[in-house]
C-alpha cells in the first residue's frame, strides 16, 4: 500500500536545501546558491542555481560533474536534481534585477 493511500506522509530523502548550500559553499566555494524544492516539501526534487569561480573556463558538463561530485550522497538520495551553474561574471549578467 502506498504512503498516500494509507494516510501516512510520503517518505523524505533527508536532504535539505540548507545542507546542499552548506556543502556547495564548503566544497566548491560557491558564492551564491539558490535551491528550490520542486517536490512539494518531501525533498525528492530540487533545482539549483550555483555561482562559483571554479566554473570559469569549464563546459556545462564539467560544471555539472563538479557539482554532482560534491553532492554525490545527496544526489543519490533524491529523485531529481537540476543544477544551473554560472561563473560570477555570467551570474552578474543573468541574475534578475
Amino acid at each position: 500500500m502506498s504512503a498516500a493511500i494509507n494516510g501516512t506522509a510520503p517518505p523524505t530523502s533527508g536532504v535539505t536545501p540548507d545542507a546542499i548550500k552548506q556543502k556547495l559553499g564548503d566544497v566548491l566555494g560557491a558564492e551564491y546558491v539558490q535551491i528550490e524544492d520542486l517536490s512539494g516539501g518531501c525533498g525528492q526534487m530540487y533545482e539549483a542555481i550555483i555561482v562559483s569561480a571554479q566554473f570559469i573556463k569549464k563546459t556545462t558538463l564539467a560544471r555539472h560533474r563538479l557539482v554532482n561530485g560534491a553532492l554525490k550522497e545527496e544526489v543519490a538520495a533524491i529523485h531529481a536534481w537540476t543544477p544551473k551553474c554560472y561563473t560570477p561574471e555570467e551570474w552578474e549578467r543573468k541574475k534578475p534585477s
